[in-house]
């Protein structure tokens, strides 16, 4: 495996008696898409500001391409396009003017990319800023993120705001940054987005993080659900016993992770109906912790 790009060791945030981010250890490499999730006040942003160098860590710290991020943090940063959970820009610039200006001040100089990729988010780059909503704002200053090809890629929710298309576009783009090596880590609670993109999953609770998800071995799993007409089975598929909570009111539970002939040959044998069989997701994980 690539060494990480990103490396948080027990990295911890206090304010006075609270503690907003509890030892926070992750690494993340190049061209891995990272989720964060969780509730309002789970710690999501306090974790991405701190893995910046945007606060200092009360414990532990962070690093991004080897340099610390709060001792040596412009550089840490040089590597990394961020798009803040709230905007405060310069009203009167054009929506062109303001990502050429966040362009110069790393030293890129946006070309043509700038209009193709306005065209994908459909933003009129040439309206001043102060004319545009708030939706259309976070679309340039997405544009500005998404242009420079840096390692690192740092999203606070990103799709706030964003009508369900742009939202589709936002996730191919972070598909195509995963594409050209680079690494995304972003904050969201929306579910479905998370699991479109993401390689890996963070979840996070009261500022601890109390679960990581591999995606992959999330999506070779099969949700199945179904109403018993008879005697219901005591054994699985593979002839394993069922978990005591596969069968309730009635009703047929389960996740089954396995080749799909030898499940459908079980359920022809079962007295069954109103069958559904679904990829598994990440809802039933996220209630354990935030039911």
């Amino acid at each position: 495996m690539a060494d990480p790009l990103l490396v948080a060791e027990n990295l911890t945030k206090d304010y006075g008696s609270f503690r907003a981010l509890a030892g926070l250890n992750v690494n993340i490499a190049a061209g891995e898409v990272v989720g964060l999730l969780g509730p309002n006040g789970s710690g999501k942003s306090t974790a991405l500001r701190s893995l910046l160098g945007f606060l200092k860590p009360t414990l532990g710290r962070a690093t991004i391409a080897g340099f610390d991020c709060w001792a040596e943090g412009v550089e840490a940063r040089r590597r990394v396009a961020y798009l803040p959970g709230e905007l405060r820009l310069y009203e009167t610039m054009t929506g062109r003017r303001l990502v050429t200006f966040l362009g110069q001040l790393r030293g890129d100089v946006p070309g043509l990319e700038v209009d193709a990729l306005a065209k994908k988010l459909d933003i009129d780059i040439d309206r001043p800023l102060t004319h545009m909503s708030s939706g259309m704002k976070r679309k340039v200053v997405l544009l500005a993120v998404l242009l420079p090809k840096v390692p690192l890629i740092i999203l606070d929710e990103p799709t706030n705001t964003l009508d369900p298309t742009m939202r589709d576009e936002l996730l191919e783009q972070l598909k195509a940054a995963k594409a050209r090596g680079q690494a995304v880590l972003f904050s969201s609670h929306v579910l479905q987005e998370v699991e479109a993109v993401c390689d890996r999953v963070l979840i996070l609770r009261r500022g601890e993080l109390v679960h990581i998800q591999e995606m992959s071995e999330l999506r070779e799993g099969r949700a199945v659900s179904a109403r018993i007409t008879g005697t219901a089975p005591t054994s699985g598929p593979g002839g394993e016993a069922l978990p005591t909570d596969a069968i309730t009111d009635g009703r047929l539970s389960l996740t089954y992770r396995g080749a799909l002939p030898a499940l459908l040959e079980w359920l022809a044998r079962q007295p069954l109906a109103d069958l559904k069989i679904e990829p598994q997701g990440l809802t039933p994980i996220y209630r354990r912790f935030h039911g």
